[in-house]
C-alpha cells in the first residue's frame, strides 16, 4: 500500500487505477473523463428518444437538431449516396490551372466553407479587448508540433508514415488512381516539411505576449505579393482593413511569399485536391468515417473508432452544442446549486483579494492594480443567458442532402465569424456548452466560466464536506481566477487589454517565482516523454494559486478538514491514459499530467506536510526553502 507521504497521488488513486478501464474509443479515463462519459450516455439516450419522436422539447432549434441527427444517423442512406457528394468538389479543384486562378477564388471558397489555405480570422485585439480585429495565423502542419520534425525524432517519422498509409487507403475510396495518390501525397509531405520550419511550436505559441505583432495593411500585403489580399478582403469584409495582427510572424515574414506563389502551385494544388476529397469524411459512408480517423487514433493510441450511434450524435450536435447545453442545464443544474457555486466564487474572490493585499513582495501600486483587476472579473455560472444569434438561422431542409445541409450550416457560422470584424466584442458569448466538463478564464474578457457539467461530484456536491468541495470545485474556481495572474494573464489589464501594469522590480520578483515553478515540473516523466516546464508554466502557476486560495477559503469553514481538502484535490486529477496519448500531450498540452498537478503542487504547502506528517526523506517532502507560493 502506497503511503501518502511517499506518493500522494498514487495513495489516493492507486486502487481506483487498478480497476479503471479506458473505453476502447477513448484515449483516457478519470476525474473529468468519467463525468464526461456519464453525460455522453445521458445525451445519447435522450437524443435517441427524440429520434423516435418521444419527449422532444418544444423548441424550434432543438427540432432542427433532431432533423439533422436523423440524417446523420441514416447510415443506409449515407451508404447509398457514397462519395458522390464530394466528386464535383474534387473536379472543381482538379480543374484549377494556376495559383492566380485559385487566388482569385479564395474569397468565394472561404465564404462557402471550401478548402482555401487561407489562415485568417477575427478575434479581439490584444491592445483593445473591446474590439474584434483581423488576425493572420499560418496554415496547419500534419504532426502535432514542430518538435516532431526535428532531426532524429523517430516518432515523427513513424507518425508521418501512419498518416500517409491512412490517406492512401482513404483516397482510393474516391476513385483516385495509385499513381495520382502517390504524386499528391509526395507533394503534400514536401510542402508540410517546408511549412514546419516556419510555424510556431506549441511552446512558442503558449506565450501570449509574444504573439502580438500588428502590421499596417499596406506593409502586410507586401509579405505575400502574389496573394490579392485587397480584393479578397473587399469581398469578405466589404472593405480593405487598415491593419492585421500577426501571431505567426515568422511564417509571414520568411515564407509566405514563397508559399503563396505560382512556383509553389503544384504543391498547393495537391493539398487542395486532397482536402476537397476529405473535407466531408464524417458525413459520408461509415467506412470512410472510420478510415479518416485512423491517424488521429494512432496519435492517441486509441484502438477503436467510436461507434455509429455516437458518431451520428456528435456530428449533429456540433452545430447545436450550446442549445443542447442549455437543455442539459435546465434538466440537471438546480437553482440551489447555482446559488451555492455563485457564493463560492464570491468567497474565492474575497480570499484572493485578502491574499493580494498581504503579498508583501509586491509594491502597493502593483497590488492595487491587481485588486482592481480582480474586482471586475466576471463569473458565468452554469449556462449562458442566451444562444448566439446564428442558432435561429440553422434551419435544416429535409429536401436537401446531408452534405448540402452541412455546407449551409458552415456558411452560416463562417458569415457570422466574419461579421464580427470591427465590431464590439460580445462578452455574453460562451466558448463551450453547458454540458461540457470543463472551465476557463478568458484573459481578454477578464471573465471566468463554469459550465453546469463540471459542477457535480467529485468536483462539487451538496453531499460532500465543504473542505472536499473546496479541494474540488473550489480549487478549480480559484485556478481559473489565478489565470488572471499567471504568466500570460499577468500581462493583461482589468479590461482584458495588453498593458504592462507592473513595476520592473515586481515583475522581476514574479518571474523569479514562476521560473522556480518551471524548474519544479521541467523534465518530469510523462509516460516515457518529458514534461516541458515552460510549456506548462501558466497552468502550473494557476494550480498553485488555486490550491492556495481554495485552501484558505476552506479554512474559514467551521468543519475544515485539510485531509478532505487535499484528498479530493488528488481525486479530481485522477487519470488513466494510453502511453501514446500522454507522450503526445507532453509536446502539445499546456497542462502537466494529473499526477504532477497533484504531487508537485501540494508539496509547496506547509498545511499538506503537517496534515500527512511528511518528513525529510519521504517522497513528498519539499524543503521549506524550495517551496513556492506566488498568490
Amino acid at each position: 500500500m502506497t503511503r501518502y507521504q511517499d506518493d500522494f497521488y498514487e495513495a489516493v488513486n492507486g486502487e481506483w487505477a487498478k480497476t479503471a478501464v479506458i473505453p476502447a474509443d477513448k484515449p483516457r479515463t478519470g476525474g473529468f473523463s468519467d463525468l464526461a462519459d456519464e453525460i455522453e450516455e445521458l445525451m445519447l439516450t435522450t437524443t435517441d428518444q427524440w429520434l423516435e419522436g418521444k419527449d422532444v422539447p418544444d423548441d424550434p432549434i432543438l427540432a432542427n437538431f433532431v432533423k439533422l441527427h436523423r440524417m446523420t444517423a441514416d447510415y443506409d442512406k449515407r451508404e447509398e449516396v457514397g462519395v458522390a457528394p464530394v466528386l464535383p468538389l474534387i473536379e472543381e479543384y482538379k480543374a484549377l490551372g494556376s495559383f492566380t486562378e485559385f487566388a482569385n477564388k479564395i474569397a468565394d471558397y472561404e465564404m462557402a466553407g471550401k478548402p482555401n489555405l487561407f489562415p485568417f480570422g477575427v478575434a479581439p485585439d490584444f491592445m483593445n479587448a473591446q474590439l474584434n480585429v483581423l488576425w493572420a495565423e499560418a496554415p496547419s502542419i500534419i504532426l502535432p508540433d514542430t518538435t516532431y520534425y526535428e532531426e532524429g525524432n523517430e516518432k515523427g517519422q513513424e507518425l508521418l508514415a501512419t498518416w500517409r498509409k491512412s490517406e492512401e487507403e482513404l483516397l482510393a475510396k474516391f476513385g483516385f488512381l495509385a499513381e495520382e495518390i502517390k504524386d499528391y501525397l509526395d507533394k503534400i509531405l514536401e510542402l508540410d516539411a517546408k511549412l514546419a520550419k516556419y510555424v510556431l511550436s506549441r511552446e512558442e505559441s503558449s506565450e501570449y505576449v509574444k504573439l502580438y505583432h500588428p502590421y499596417k495593411w499596406e506593409d502586410f500585403t507586401k509579405l505575400a505579393p502574389e496573394l490579392p489580399l485587397d480584393a479578397i478582403f473587399k469581398q469578405i469584409l466589404g472593405q480593405v482593413p487598415d491593419q492585421v495582427i500577426v501571431p505567426e510572424e515568422r511564417f509571414w515574414t520568411d515564407f509566405a511569399a514563397d508559399y503563396y506563389s505560382e512556383k509553389n502551385w503544384e504543391l498547393i494544388k495537391a493539398d487542395l485536391i486532397v482536402s476537397a476529397a476529405t473535407s466531408f469524411n464524417s458525413y459520408l459512408t461509415d467506412e470512410i468515417r472510420v478510415l479518416s480517423g485512423a491517424y488521429g487514433r494512432a496519435l492517441s493510441g486509441t484502438p477503436q473508432a467510436m461507434d455509429k450511434r455516437k458518431a451520428a450524435y456528435y456530428l449533429a450536435q456540433g452545430a447545436y452544442s450550446q442549445a443542447l447545453g442549455l437543455w442539459y442545464a435546465g434538466e440537471k443544474f438546480s437553482p440551489e446549486a447555482k446559488a451555492d457555486v455563485e457564493a463560492k466564487v464570491a468567497t474565492m474572490i474575497d480570499v484572493y483579494k485578502s491574499r493580494l493585499e498581504t503579498a508583501d513582495w509586491l509594491a502597493p501600486a502593483t497590488r492595487e492594480k491587481a485588486i482592481t483587476k480582480l474586482n471586475v472579473i466576471t463569473p458565468h455560472i452554469g449556462y449562458p443567458e442566451k444562444l448566439p444569434e446564428t442558432y435561429a438561422k440553422k434551419v435544416i431542409d429535409e429536401n436537401l442532402s446531408l452534405v448540402e445541409n452541412a455546407q449551409n450550416l458552415a456558411k452560416i457560422s463562417i458569415a457570422h465569424s466574419w461579421s464580427k470584424w470591427n465590431q464590439p466584442v460580445d462578452r455574453s458569448e460562451w466558448h463551450m456548452p453547458a454540458n461540457m466538463v470543463n472551465a476557463y478564464y478568458d484573459p481578454q474578457q477578464n471573465q471566468i466560466v463554469f459550465p453546469a457539467a463540471i459542477l457535480q461530484a467529485p468536483f462539487y456536491s451538496l453531499e460532500q464536506s465543504s473542505s472536499a468541495n473546496y479541494g474540488g470545485i473550489g480549487a478549480v474556481i480559484a485556478h481559473e481566477i489565478s489565470h488572471a495572474f499567471d504568466t500570460n494573464g499577468a500581462s493583461f489589464d482589468e479590461h482584458g487589454s495588453l498593458n504592462d501594469w507592473w513595476t520592473e522590480e515586481d515583475y522581476a520578483a514574479f518571474k523569479e517565482r514562476t521560473d522556480k515553478v518551471v524548474d519544479q515540473f521541467d523534465g518530469l516523466d510523462s509516460y516515457g516523454a518529458k514534461v516541458n516546464g515552460k510549456l506548462t508554466v501558466s497552468e502550473n502557476v494557476a494550480d498553485l494559486g488555486g490550491v492556495a486560495c481554495a485552501l484558505e477559503a476552506a479554512e474559514r469553514e467551521a468543519d475544515f478538514s485539510a485531509r478532505d481538502y487535499f484528498i479530493n484535490f488528488a481525486t479530481i486529477w485522477r487519470m488513466k491514459a494510453r502511453d501514446e496519448f500522454m507522450q503526445m500531450m507532453a509536446s502539445v498540452d499546456v497542462h502537466a499530467p494529473g499526477k504532477w498537478r497533484t504531487n508537485v503542487t501540494i508539496t509547496n504547502f506547509e498545511e499538506f506536510h503537517k496534515e500527512f506528517d511528511v518528513k525529510e526523506g519521504d517522497g513528498m517532502w519539499r524543503a521549506p526553502e524550495d517551496r513556492v507560493i506566488i498568490w
